[in-house]
């Protein structure tokens, strides 16, 4: 039946059918099988990512269409994210290595970050920054790649995150950026910043435990966040004004949690980025108004805290 195949494009065109057919959820740097069938075809006959068109009609081998439908087959029947299967994804214009240690590497920050963070900034000057949760490290490398006069730090709880994020920073060759392991702020006592940006954990449990199959190949503790997603995004709120300049500014994607946000804090002057494509759940706030607000915030994130404590007391009180 792949006999027909002959050409680069006659390979991708039936990658995305297969894939469209299977019913393959994407999500993960691409939107659309036309774009994961792309990518896989290049990354398996070993081009660029970004092949002119003009070579969509040079013929392949059998033994390069072999390699082409291996890995065809693998995103069909494994799940696997594109990503995972090539080693690679892109992000704010740079190459990453991905694989399961972290999240695959996408969020509407790069936008922001190859605007400058303009016109949120407004000039002011940054000599600090920091990337909290930074996974595979892309958002503090990307900001040390375009701001080579920032000392930025990406901090992550997660060890294996952190060996990820480091073959990152050799593979961009970054030398403004620190590294750090930490559960949120706790290991940054009497550091300052001008700017944190954070991409948390932000998915409700509901939506955790109905992921496709796609999800589950990455870390879990990189998308759980309580019964409404807000779990490590209340503790931030509440520990940000302590890790701010005077003049600081937090950025902070929550994705669909946005909604929940809003109504938890109404009173709270959250700035929602429309991006190219619209409102993708991004917030800027002064480090001014967290504080203003401080004792609401904590008020919710302790009661989190709380109940989480409780939970963890009565399931453990169930094992006796």
């Amino acid at each position: 039946m792949t006999d027909e195949l002959r050409t680069i494009i006659d390979l991708i065109r039936y990658g995305a059918s297969r894939f469209n057919a299977a019913g393959l959820t994407f999500g993960h740097s691409y939107d659309n099988a036309l774009d994961e069938a792309t990518q896989l075809t290049l990354h398996a006959l070993h081009l660029p990512h970004d092949l002119s068109p003009v070579y969509g009609q040079s013929r392949v081998t059998l033994a390069e269409k072999e390699d082409v439908l291996a890995l065809f087959l693998r995103r069909i029947e494994e799940r696997v994210p594109a990503a995972y299967l090539t080693g690679e994804a892109w992000f704010a214009g740079l190459s990453f290595k991905s694989d399961e240690r972290a999240l695959v590497p996408r969020s509407p920050i790069a936008e922001l970050i190859l605007e400058g963070f303009e016109p949120w900034l407004g000039g002011r000057d940054v000599r600090r920054a920091l990337d909290l949760c930074t996974g595979s490290g892309c958002i503090a490398i990307a900001m040390a790649h375009y701001n080579p006069d920032w000392h930025v730090d990406g901090v992550d709880l997660s060890p294996e995150a952190l060996s990820l994020a480091h073959e990152n920073v050799a593979r961009q060759n970054v030398e403004n950026l620190r590294l750090l392991e930490s559960d949120l702020f706790e290991g940054l006592h009497g550091e300052r910043y001008d700017l944190i940006v954070t991409n948390p954990p932000y998915v409700t449990n509901e939506e955790t435990d109905a992921l496709p199959p796609e999800y589950v190949h990455e870390p879990e503790m990189g998308l759980r966040a309580g019964d409404d997603g807000l779990d490590l995004v209340l503790k931030i709120l509440r520990d940000a004004p302590l890790h701010l300049s005077e003049d600081g500014m937090l950025v902070c994607e929550v994705g669909d949690s946005e909604r929940a946000l809003a109504a938890l804090l109404p009173e709270l002057p959250l700035a929602w980025v429309d991006f190219k494509v619209g409102q993708m759940g991004v917030f800027v706030v002064e480090r001014r108004d967290l504080v203003h607000h401080n004792a609401r915030i904590a008020e919710l994130a302790a009661a989190r805290e709380t109940g989480a404590a409780a939970a963890s007391a009565d399931a453990g009180a169930h094992l006796f």
